[in-house]
């Protein structure tokens, strides 16, 4: 039978948002913020497993109670220089740990996107379970793109026509997904689906919505406060 594992790496520094504490452990809704994706993604009777991935150094995420987690959760202490690599040694020591086969799936989740809900995770579940690539979350370029110059002055408006946001997770077979990653070693890869692109595979995009941010600027995290509020409110 297919299982699922979900990673979600978290070596980073966030260093865009002005704070010494790594990004993923700043106080969110009273948690730190990777609390949130940790929680959404361990309650899905689907997922078998979520890995984190953290630098060899981080002593900070010792200092928190995870044990409503312990049934589910894996800290593996290899996170690498850049997203790619952390995610590529987290599904190597993974597959190591927890048996991963190569048909089964991943979803990769940013620990910066804290608002992803369970409806959210399981259509992005239900579209792809049968897919022969994978996908990812994502949602329509709605406003209009400029293209700066140097000067910051506009140099060309850009069609948004067919134009998606990436989110997260992007959910691929662990065998196409680690193959993409090792393919992409020398280039600059942001995301899993570019890696998976650059075989020439074309993920399929599942619709999301803008609650799904990414928290990256000290802006977005104030509106990630505001959505987890109100969620617990209703």
């Amino acid at each position: 039978m297919t299982k699922y594992f979900a990673l979600i790496p978290a070596a980073g520094t966030g260093s865009r948002m002005g704070n010494e504490l790594p990004k993923q452990y700043l106080s969110l809704a009273h948690k730190p913020m990777i609390y949130h994706a940790i929680h959404t993604l361990c309650q899905s009777q689907w997922i078998s497993r979520v890995f984190i991935v953290l630098a060899p150094g981080d002593t900070e995420w010792a200092q928190y109670d995870w044990s409503e987690f312990s049934d589910k959760l894996m800290v593996l202490y290899c996170g690498g220089v850049t997203r790619a690599e952390s995610v590529r040694n987290g599904l190597a020591v993974g597959q190591e740990k927890a048996v991963i086969n190569e048909n089964d799936w991943v979803l990769i989740h940013d620990a910066a996107r804290p608002c992803l809900t369970t409806v959210q995770l399981e259509k992005l579940m239900n579209e792809l379970m049968n897919d022969k690539v994978g996908g990812l979350l994502a949602i329509p370029v709605a406003d209009t793109l400029k293209r700066g110059d140097i000067h910051n002055r506009i140099g060309s408006t850009e069609s948004r026509e067919n134009l998606w946001q990436a989110q997260t997770p992007q959910m691929f077979r662990y065998h196409l997904l680690i193959d993409a990653l090792n393919n992409a070693t020398t280039v600059n890869i942001t995301d899993d689906a570019s890696a998976v692109e650059r075989l020439g595979f074309h993920p399929k995009l599942i619709l999301s919505d803008v609650c799904n941010l990414k928290v990256t600027y000290p802006q977005d995290f104030a509106l990630a406060e505001l959505i987890l509020q109100e969620r617990k409110i209703q």
